[in-house]
């Protein structure tokens, strides 16, 4: 059973809910999307509706930003911990790797996605990558048929949210045969190891976008989301 704050769908399901999913998914040749919620988005949402039938939409809503694990708290939800965006690729990478299923990354720059996969490919030797394509190709009806034709079953798509996820919407029908389309932000660079994520001690307490901020102050503006989200939230409550 989905969680809603602010009338945006957020899953409960772990990593190893969501793969368990997916995986039963896919023998049923079902497609399946994954989007990152955070409060930041689900702010946004209140003011696009279309973001809002995006994020509501999609298969899985994961839960990545300590606000929507506060706000599941405080409303007496069931989501435990968070499902970021970046790690949730790498699961699906282990299960793509593990399970045979080719992969195809499209998104970001040319030197960015191309040191990714090979990082990526490195630390899973067994992976199959069906191709790449970075995020400055404006033909998209001859990308279409380029990863079509490559057979990937899963694809990661790179372009920053909420462009990526509605590339994901308009291609869905045309590409039938991939089943796990995942809208990944700037994960490529984090993969590529040429940005680095925060120490695992703020991983571990859901504090990233602390060390993010003291690492840039301009972030100051999108992190006061998080105070605005909350508050809506308890009101909401009432």
């Amino acid at each position: 059973m989905k969680e809603t704050y602010l009338g945006v769908n957020v899953s409960p399901l772990s990593y190893e809910g969501i793969i368990s999913e997916i995986k039963s998914r896919m023998t049923r040749n079902e497609q399946s999307t994954i989007i990152a919620v955070n409060p930041e988005k689900i702010i946004s949402a209140q003011k696009n509706p279309e973001v809002k039938d995006l994020i509501n939409n999609s298969t899985f809503q994961i839960a990545d930003g300590v606000g929507v694990l506060l706000a599941s708290k405080v409303k007496g939800g069931k989501i435990s911990s968070r499902v970021t965006g970046v790690d949730m690729m790498g699961k699906l990478l282990d299960f793509a790797a593990s399970e045979g299923h080719p992969v195809y990354f499209y998104g970001a720059k040319e030197e960015i996605v191309t040191k990714a996969i090979s990082e990526i490919t490195k630390e899973r030797p067994n992976i199959i990558v069906a191709g790449y394509t970075n995020g400055y190709d404006k033909h998209e009806d001859a990308l279409i048929k380029r990863i079509h034709k490559s057979g990937a079953k899963v694809l990661f798509v790179a372009l920053g949210s909420p462009k990526q996820e509605l590339w994901i919407k308009r291609n869905l029908s045309n590409l039938p045969n991939v089943l796990v389309f995942q809208g990944v932000g700037g994960s490529f660079d984090v993969f590529s190891g040429l940005v680095k994520r925060a120490p695992a001690l703020f991983r571990k307490f859901g504090v990233e976008w602390l060390y993010r901020l003291a690492s840039d102050p301009s972030r100051l503006k999108r992190q006061m989301n998080l105070p605005v989200f909350l508050v809506k939230v308890l009101k909401e409550r009432k």
